[in-house]
Order: structure tokens, then C-alpha cells, then sequence
């Protein structure tokens, strides 16, 4: 499995729009992606423009695919305008449950 740890920061003029954007991305990854295993959209408690996603997919495909989605696109268009800092993006694999221990 392939498990992506990101955060981004919104600017504020943004956070209404954003909210509903990630929302549905989240939402949507799950609900139609078979290689999306979960899609977590997490708020940082000291800065409420700091968010964090967690996201698992089966496999790299799967986290290709995501990119290619329409509710990533609407994600993709929000990026353009929404986002006061650079991405972090971290790709990780996970250690504990093993895949085959992952429900």
C-alpha cells in the first residue's frame, strides 16, 4: 500500500470554498475509487488554516488514478488560487497493521 501523508495551508479568503472542495474530494475517493482505501482530511488544532490529509492506496496505480479523477480536477482548480504556502507531500509505506493486517 501506498500511504500519503500531505499538508497544505489555506489562505483565509479561501477556507469556505476549500471545505467544501476537500470534502467532496475525500468523499468521492472512497466512494469511487476501488485503489482509494481511505482519505482522512484532518485540522491542525493551532492553526485552522493548516490542514493535513491522510490518504492509503492499494497500490502506486491506484494512486495515479486518483490524479485522474474529476473531483481531483476540482481539487486541481482550487490549488491554483487556494493554497497560501508550497504542499508537503510525504509518501510513506506502512510499517504497522502490515498490508495484510490492514482492514
Amino acid at each position: 500500500m501506498i500511504c500519503m501523508l500531505i499538508e497544505v495551508h489555506i489562505k483565509p479568503s479561501a477556507l469556505d470554498e476549500f471545505l467544501k472542495v476537500i470534502k467532496h474530494d475525500a468523499v468521492h475517493s472512497e466512494a469511487d475509487e476501488p485503489g482509494c482505501l481511505r482519505f482522512d482530511v484532518l485540522r491542525d488544532n493551532d492553526d485552522p488554516l493548516k490542514f493535513y490529509f491522510y490518504e492509503v492506496y492499494k497500490d502506486e496505480a491506484a494512486r495515479l488514478a486518483h490524479r485522474e479523477t474529476p473531483h481531483f480536477a476540482e481539487w486541481a482548480k482550487f490549488m491554483e488560487h487556494g493554497l497560501d504556502r508550497e504542499i508537503v507531500r510525504r509518501s510513506t509505506t506502512n510499517f504497522h497493521p502490515t498490508d495484510a493486517e490492514w482492514r
